[in-house]
């Protein structure tokens, strides 16, 4: 008998963190559930630990290292439910998290995606505060929806026939996947929010995917691009200078957060994107163009007495 719910869980080397989030799984209130686990080639013990889970609803897969769209496309082909769930393989949830989504969508049966609050555990400085989306049916959905989906995607419980027809996820995305397999969804049909926190990203270290922050903020800036040319109507909606704000201006204030943070040489690669689609102002200017010097010089202009004032972070000022 086919599980209501597919949960799908991509695995490299996730060892030290499997136990944890497979038992979140086992411990969810709802029971009518399949797992499926790719193990993307991982060179720890992560296949032997779920080979040795004694509970049919456990499904485990085994391919050569091919990346995590990749491994999200292998589970999405192998699952028969009728709603899908993601969860990475050092991630959480609460126990209640699949009764609460799977209660939202049933509520609402034109809706292809249940959203829902979440936390980030581990980061430094007593970060991470419990945090919950807005609600994106609004008026402005497309504009928000384009600037960013204020969700991971372990926070969302979807309908398969929408994952199937926006064709899965595109394996040319390492960081913004998630992000363009929901502007396909959430802009075709309706959304619905669970406004609790159930879901949890547990912060590790540098060596996770979001530490890259220039190829981050590149690909989602890929993504919003790559959407806008398949759906001119909407993007003749937005506006160009709209487009331009919620695309070339995201990747500008990313750029100044890392100049801000003295992360210069991922500054300098989002400041030359921006420089060559010709955005921002004669200030933003100022602070682009030595980007084009060699880093060396770059450092030493920044040492300068002049150059050591503190700026706000944005450049809206």
């Amino acid at each position: 008998m086919t599980a209501r719910i597919a949960i799908i869980m991509p695995c490299y080397n996730c060892a030290a963190h499997l136990a944890t989030s497979i038992g979140s799984v086992l411990a969810q209130t709802y029971t009518d559930w399949e797992l499926i686990v790719v193990d993307d080639g991982s060179t720890d013990t992560s296949a032997a630990q779920v080979a040795t889970l004694d509970d049919p609803r456990i499904q485990l897969i085994r391919q050569a290292n091919a990346g995590v769209s990749a491994a999200r496309n292998r589970a999405l082909q192998a699952a028969n439910s009728e709603l899908i769930a993601f969860l990475d393989a050092d991630d959480t949830w609460a126990p209640t998290f699949l009764e609460a989504m799977l209660k939202a969508l049933d509520a609402q049966p034109a809706a292809v995606l249940a959203y829902c609050g979440w936390q980030n555990i581990g980061l430094p400085g007593g970060r991470g505060a419990p945090f919950v989306p807005p609600d994106y049916e609004t008026p402005h959905k497309l504009e928000t929806l384009l600037g960013g989906c204020r969700w991971p995607i372990h926070a969302t419980l979807t309908r398969r026939a929408a994952i199937t027809t926006a064709s899965g996820f595109n394996p040319r995305y390492s960081h913004a996947e998630d992000f363009a397999l929901w502007l396909q969804i959430a802009t075709q049909a309706p959304i619905t929010r669970v406004a609790d926190v159930l879901a949890y990203y547990h912060f590790h270290g540098s060596a996770q995917a979001s530490a890259n922050h220039a190829r981050a903020a590149l690909q989602l800036w890929q993504a919003q691009h790559d959407y806008v040319a398949a759906h001119p109507a909407m993007a003749k909606r937005l506006g160009r200078d709209t487009l331009a704000r919620l695309t070339h201006g995201a990747v500008l204030e990313r750029a100044y957060v890392s100049y801000w943070a003295r992360d210069l040489v991922t500054a300098r690669s989002l400041f030359r994107h921006v420089m060559r689609h010709g955005y921002g102002n004669a200030h933003d200017w100022k602070y682009m163009l030595p980007a084009l010097l060699p880093l060396r010089w770059h450092q030493a202009l920044l040492r300068l007495p002049a150059a050591q004032k503190k700026q706000p972070l944005s450049h809206k000022d």
